[in-house]
């Protein structure tokens, strides 16, 4: 059933009207695909530093936040690094792309589809009205970005050839490579022409955004080391996503970098030694949380220091109902409440939650 139509104004975060976090303003910078270039890297550490509170936070749409943003000039300085093309659109670039397309497995290579598809965002005047939650999708037929919730999504078929997907449903329309990118955006400009008071494609009442439900595959998640053709890849891992400044900077060391949905990077071109060298960032990917207390006023609990790691879990803890950050792919539930947690359901009392995970 589609979902009702939302009433409230969006509020989603950027960089000119950031999140009053119980922390201070919370900025989101966009990166389409990722992608993110060395000098860029350095650029986020630096901004971290001068304007925020000195740590930057991978999401689960491939984008960076700066938390604590209470001093000014952030963005003169993300403009000046390429990071802010067009401030009328920059809520509304908010693109996925399989971040080992070109380097490891996929029916295609969809690098540089991101970029392309951003441009023309950019320069279409119209696509400035989206809602900042509506998501695109490159998926190089691996199925990976296929399941992150994007309102509308080019999955290869082979190399060349692909089909649209509307909110995770095949349409069935073919689509070659060479034309994804005009297709996106004629979806998002028909979006904008009926979607009132809609934010999401699922939230539209009319049969003709709906497609054949597709099932969810089991994605590959990039974590470690990743061989290439010619070489290694590294998919870096920061626990819960959050990297300090000095951080952000070491990764800069290893070249440009890729932003992952599951608040990780990876990293093109790696030495075999680059975990040893980095000293963080090469454990799996597992237990995420939201940002808990006390940067959430609605968080009944500093999930984070509660959080409980051991290898083959994955759950994703959360201060309240909102679950904010929660992963796609299957996960504990685990929700905080007074004086312990809901686990998939189950309340456990705090003193019993490591032993039930």
């Amino acid at each position: 059933m589609p979902t009702p139509a939302r009433a409230r104004a969006d509020a989603c975060p950027g960089v000119f009207a950031p999140h009053d976090a119980a922390d201070g303003p919370l900025a989101r910078v966009r990166l389409p695909g990722g992608a993110v270039s060395a000098a860029q890297l350095r650029a986020l550490a630096d901004c971290a530093e001068a304007c925020g509170d000195g740590d930057l936070h991978l999401t689960s749409r491939g984008n960076v936040q700066l938390r604590g943003v209470t001093r000014p000039g952030l963005a003169v300085r993300l403009a000046d690094a390429g990071l802010l093309p067009s401030p009328s659109h920059e809520r509304v670039r908010n693109v996925l792309a399989s971040p080992l397309s070109g380097l490891h497995g996929g029916l295609a290579d969809v690098r540089g589809l991101a970029a392309e598809l951003d441009a023309l965002l950019c320069s279409t005047p119209e696509l400035a009205s989206l809602p900042g939650r509506f998501l695109f999708a490159f998926d190089d037929g691996r199925g990976d970005v296929a399941g992150e919730d994007a309102d509308v999504c080019w999955r290869a078929l082979d190399a060349d050839e692909g089909t649209l997907l509307l909110a995770g449903g095949d349409t069935g329309r073919p689509v070659a490579r060479a034309d994804a990118v005009a297709a996106l955006a004629e979806v998002a400009l028909d979006f904008l022409r009926v979607r009132g008071t809609a934010w999401r494609v699922a939230e539209l009442d009319d049969p003709a955004w709906r497609g054949t439900p597709v099932p969810r595959l089991p994605a590959e998640i990039p974590a470690g080391l990743i061989e290439r053709d010619n070489g290694l890849a590294a998919a870096v891992v920061p626990r819960f996503g959050q990297l300090a400044a000095a951080q952000m900077r070491a990764l800069a060391e290893f070249g440009p970098a890729l932003v992952t949905p599951w608040k990780s990077l990876v990293l093109p071109n790696a030495p075999a030694d680059v975990f040893e060298r980095l000293g963080f960032g090469g454990e799996t990917l597992g237990t995420t949380a939201c940002i808990g207390r006390p940067g959430c006023a609605k968080s009944r609990a500093d999930v984070r220091a509660d959080a409980v790691f051991r290898p083959g879990l994955r759950a994703h803890f959360s201060g309240c109902e909102r679950r904010c950050g929660k992963p796609s792919q299957s996960h504990v539930d685990v929700v905080a409440e007074a004086d312990g947690y809901r686990v998939d359901g189950r309340w456990v009392p705090f003193d019993e939650l490591k032993g039930k995970l």
